[in-house]
């Protein structure tokens, strides 16, 4: 059989595109193969190592949580109706994503500080969001939530809805048509910008860092002790969120596939 020519082009895009994955993993793998299981098993037995990386995990969940309670209603309405500024909505959302996030900690802290607007109406409540775990759920939830409500519209725009319709005339209210049609279809759409915003908020350093340094989260440790210990005291906790980032990696792939078009 006659062997199939590779064409040139493919060739170059091949080698263009193997540089870029290089790039993305050679600095990880070379992070994870410079730190001995025993120095990981040593940063895990730290309790301020723990407390830093369960506090990232819970604190990113919550906002992931509350992202889910308001986003996807707006994303609903955002795939389903056409309004009077719904693209202002739409780069709104996407807003956070560009702007610095150092420059996002600043706008947060003028509304959630101590003095500011926000932090005394709330703060009879005894809820703080300087230095405080409220103030590192909103900087995550601030700086992520685009990426569940943008992946949460694209699920429900993908629907036919005239599957919702047909629900309609059959006797189904609004909410009962969206509930058992519009949300089970959306909902491989839904998870994979749930894992994406979580993932997001485990990262997050540069507002986090100037609303609320303490109690730190994973990021911020690393940073503290790069700062104050060098290198060496730093590498062993960057390589463990390494290795949780890359098993929140797998388990997107796991749960997404590739889209195929509007549901029928």
């Amino acid at each position: 059989m006659r062997r199939r020519r590779t064409e040139p082009l493919t060739v170059l895009f091949a080698a263009l595109g193997g540089l870029l994955l290089l790039f993305i993993a050679a600095p990880l793998l070379w992070t994870l193969g410079a730190v001995s299981p025993a120095a990981l098993m040593a940063a895990l037995g730290e309790g301020e190592v723990r407390r830093a990386i369960t506090l990232t995990l819970w604190a990113s969940l919550v906002a992931t949580v509350l992202a889910l309670l308001t986003g996807v209603p707006l994303a609903y309405l955002l795939a389903r109706h056409d309004f009077p500024g719904k693209r202002f909505v739409e780069g709104l959302i996407d807003v956070p994503i560009v702007v610095p996030h150092s420059a996002a900690g600043i706008a947060l802290l003028l509304l959630f500080g101590r003095e500011a607007i926000v932090g005394r109406l709330l703060a009879p409540l005894g809820l703080r969001f300087v230095a405080a775990v409220p103030g590192i759920v909103i900087a995550m939830l601030f700086v992520s939530l685009a990426f569940l409500v943008d992946a949460a519209r694209d699920g429900f725009a993908a629907i036919d809805p005239r599957l919702e319709r047909v629900a309609r005339t059959l006797g189904a209210s609004p909410w009962q048509a969206f509930r058992s049609i519009a949300l089970p279809l959306a909902w491989r759409s839904i998870l994979s910008g749930m894992l994406m915003m979580w993932a997001r908020g485990l990262s997050e350093f540069g507002a986090v860092i100037i609303l609320a340094y303490h109690p730190m989260v994973a990021p911020v440790l690393i940073f503290e002790r790069f700062e104050a210990y060098g290198l060496d005291a730093a590498l062993p906790v960057a390589a463990l969120m390494i290795l949780i980032s890359l098993a929140v990696f797998v388990l997107l792939r796991m749960t997404t596939r590739r889209p195929e078009g509007r549901v029928r």
